[in-house]
């Protein structure tokens, strides 16, 4: 009898065992852009509550994410940068904007109070190119005739990983200084000529909160919630803004988005006097066909609730919900292009 009651306890055991790796194996894997991060999670976490499916999504930068996607490591990739047809095509994947939001220049400076001061992409770029190393530069003071300006040395912060938050902020400077775009040019990982690195938006925040007279760039999210001081940024229009949502909507109000293939619209220097200058879609990419169908439509279900209920949550967070027109172009897509291993539409 006691060896019955044993047996009967190890197979309950069992069963836990199994009930509770299942049930760790139904949430969904995510890996990628950090510039998104702060949405992601905040979804993730209304979603868990609603539906009772969770979501790990892991914050390690474009780069990784890429990689990640690529060797199927992860049921989706998420990339600042997007990526061009002939790499989708070759990889298998499918590609779709998820949200969008603007980069920030961030500053550690005495006596400069959040969006006082203003900068110019072709001085960003001699800052970042090592040309302009002193705060009281010319350059510098002459953009800020009220604000009294130290012979500080500038500190120059940049990301150390794989970046989509790179990408935009090396193609904004492409475009806007030439000999940035010659020297260093647009990239997720390009070979910086000074400066520290840091980590994920996280890293770059906390060495621009830790070292005087640094500089660096971040997602407004990030810059809004560790109470960072941001600068204004002059536009191709020549207007000197202050990042809000408006301003990043702005920048998205002519994108193309049904004539770009992979839906790869890069928003940086776009013209109209409201448009922040460093705008951009974060991207999530799939593989067009689905070994798990089952787990491929519960990431797209979960995408296509952020659609419909998470535009209050981002919002709040300064990001910008993907219009509804683009949205309808993004889930026809997904019946189209989602396959699972036997052929059949994963949506």
């Amino acid at each position: 009898m006691r060896i019955k009651q044993l047996l009967a306890a190890m197979i309950i055991g069992s069963s836990a065992i199994l009930t509770t790796t299942a049930a760790l194996a139904a949430d969904m894997t995510g890996a990628g852009a950090t510039f998104p991060y702060p949405i992601y999670a905040k979804w993730a976490e209304t979603y868990k509550k609603t539906t009772g499916n969770g979501l790990n999504y892991q914050s390690v930068g474009s780069g990784a994410g890429i990689k990640q996607i690529k060797a199927k490591t992860v049921d989706f990739g998420a990339s600042d940068m997007p990526l061009k047809a002939e790499e989708l095509a070759a990889e298998g994947l499918v590609q779709f904007p998820a949200i969008m939001g603007g980069v920030v220049l961030v500053v550690n400076l005495d006596g400069v109070a959040p969006g006082q001061m203003k900068l110019t992409g072709p001085v960003i770029a001699d800052i970042y190119l090592g040309k302009i190393t002193k705060w009281n530069a010319p350059e510098i003071a002459v953009l800020n005739p009220g604000l009294k300006l130290s012979g500080e040395e500038i500190t120059v912060v940049h990301r150390a990983d794989g970046s989509g938050t790179s990408f935009l902020f090396t193609d904004y400077l492409s475009k806007t200084n030439a000999d940035f775009k010659s020297k260093i040019g647009a990239g997720t990982a390009v070979k910086w000529t000074v400066g520290v690195g840091g980590k994920g938006n996280e890293g770059v925040a906390a060495n621009v909160q830790r070292i005087k007279g640094a500089i660096g760039y971040v997602e407004w999210a990030f810059a809004k919630k560790n109470k960072m001081t941001h600068t204004q940024l002059k536009n191709k229009d020549g207007v000197f803004l202050q990042p809000d949502d408006d301003n990043f909507k702005a920048a998205a109000a002519n994108a193309d988005w049904a004539k770009t293939p992979g839906f790869g619209v890069v928003l940086t220097d776009q013209a109209g006097k409201s448009a922040w200058p460093i705008t951009g879609a974060s991207f999530i990419l799939m593989h067009k066909v689905q070994a798990d169908g089952a787990k491929g439509k519960e990431v797209l279900k979960f995408f296509d609730w952020a659609y419909k209920n998470g535009a209050a949550a981002a919002a709040e967070l300064d990001y910008v919900p993907m219009p509804a027109n683009v949205i309808k172009l993004v889930e026809d897509g997904w019946k189209a292009d989602l396959k699972d291993a036997a052929g059949k539409a994963v949506w």
